[in-house]
């Protein structure tokens, strides 16, 4: 099966520049899971949300339909990693106590990973998705990267992130939804950690392609003016919203 493959040729950068997850989302996709033996964490990527999935269920498979990804992933023993479409998984039917798909919906095709969503959860099993949108750092800063965002690689930013920052909210879930949430990400980065991070979007590898040369090199050059030292780490935030849906067979 085809995917629409962004990342694979910079897994090694997507694994070292991308943020963490909060365990308050972890703790609270535990609390709402009525079993806590196996848990799939859909398009992995790295394996952040797969390894913060362990301090709360017993084993997690994590699929991504890139091997590339799944090599640069962190390998924990209590991780079962594979390459597999979210489409087609290769998990075993009603044997899944929590799906979880962080930052990654808007690749899929919807109907088919519902389906196979319902197929490999067991009977109350747990869906939940999660988004996160562009970074906050200051009012001076984020005007800079806005810009860098919309103006910039606005041109190169696939269709599929309309979903990305309307909160996944066009988005019908197939089973009965629990409230929506919101929780924060947040890291502690200088200005060349961020300059990495900006690397990672699809957008900005579609420009150097298209281009042949870095935007992120010049932006750097614009956010130094008012970033001052750039070896000093400032608090970046990300809004990440969370939609959960509870799989009712009877």
């Amino acid at each position: 099966m085809k995917f629409k493959d962004h990342f694979s040729a910079h897994a090694v950068e997507y694994a070292k520049y991308r943020p963490h997850y909060p365990n308050e989302l972890f703790q609270h996709l535990a609390s709402i899971s009525p079993r806590h033996e196996l848990a799939w964490d859909c398009a992995t990527g790295n394996g952040q949300a797969a390894v913060g999935l362990t301090r709360y269920f017993d084993s997690v498979i994590a699929t991504d339909a890139s091997a590339q990804q799944i090599e640069s992933a962190e390998a924990d023993e209590r991780i079962s990693y594979w390459v597999a479409p979210a489409e087609a998984s290769r998990i075993d039917s009603a044997s899944v106590d929590l799906i979880l798909v962080a930052q990654a919906l808007h690749w899929f095709d919807l109907d088919s990973f519902f389906t196979e969503a319902k197929r490999v959860l067991k009977d109350d099993g747990v869906l939940a998705i999660s988004s996160y949108n562009v970074l906050q750092i200051s009012a001076k800063i984020d005007l800079v990267i806005w810009k860098f965002y919309r103006e910039t690689t606005g041109p190169f930013w696939p269709p599929e992130r309309d979903l990305v920052e309307s909160d996944y909210k066009n988005i019908k879930l197939p089973f009965p939804e629990l409230p929506p949430l919101r929780f924060d990400m947040r890291e502690e980065w200088n200005l060349h950690q961020l300059a990495g991070y900006l690397r990672t979007w699809s957008a900005t590898q579609k420009f150097i392609a298209a281009r042949g040369f870095d935007p992120v090199d010049s932006l750097m050059e614009e956010l130094g003016a008012v970033w001052k030292n750039p070896e000093q780490a400032r608090e970046i935030k990300w809004p990440l919203h969370l939609r959960v849906g509870v799989l009712k067979r009877r």
